[in-house]
Order: structure tokens, then sequence, then C-alpha cells
């Protein structure tokens, strides 16, 4: 299974963990959000392997530019995903697809056990 890395190219945790890919010599393919957008049916992939809570950066900019009404009616799955749909930018990134699940942000530790 290819290695896929999603994110924004401009984001510096996505450009650490690149780096960390082109340093290991690992073969990746890199989704950029604005190029390619998140659909429903990836996001439901995901969400079979991680939580909505874990896929939704609340910690962003993104996120703290919503109402306290919209961030408030993020309840579940649906309502997360309609959010995520219109902002791609608030899914936690980089999201990489690997051959043992998915690993969200940049942690060296968990890309040398699950990546390597």
């Amino acid at each position: 299974m290819a290695i896929h890395i999603y994110g924004i190219k401009n984001c510096s945790t996505v450009k650490k963990a690149l780096d960390w890919f082109d340093e290991k010599s690992l073969p990746y393919v890199f989704h950029d959000y604005k190029k390619e957008p998140a659909t429903l049916e990836k996001l439901k992939q995901w969400e079979e392997k991680v939580s909505w809570e874990s896929l939704l950066n609340k910690k962003g900019t993104t996120w703290r530019k919503l109402s306290t009404t919209q961030q408030a009616s993020v309840c579940d799955a649906a309502s997360a995903n309609a959010v995520l749909l219109q902002h791609n930018s608030m899914i936690k990134r980089p999201l990489i697809e690997g051959p043992k699940g998915i690993v969200l942000g940049f942690d060296e530790t968990e890309y040398s056990s699950k990546l390597l």
C-alpha cells in the first residue's frame, strides 16, 4: 500500500512531515486539500479508523473563526463532516494513510512505528 499524505502544502506541520519522509527516502503521494478537497466518502473511510473528534482540529484558526453557535452545532460525525467538507483546513494535518493505519499530526516516534 502506498503512503498517502493529506494536508496543505504551506502548513508548517505538513512541511515537517514531508521533510521527514524525504530524509528517509520514503515514497508517498501528497494530496493538497486546496487542489483536491476531501470528500464525504473519504471522511467516512477515515472515521472507520479514527474518531471524527480526532479529525477535527479545534486548535486552528479556521475553528476559532466559526461562531460559537457553529462550534456548538458540531456534536456528531454528520455535523462534523458537514463542517469539514466546507472547511478542509479544519482536518487535523497532516493526515497520513499508511499500511498500519492512520497517523494524525507530526510525531517521529509514531511515524517510525507505523510507517517504517
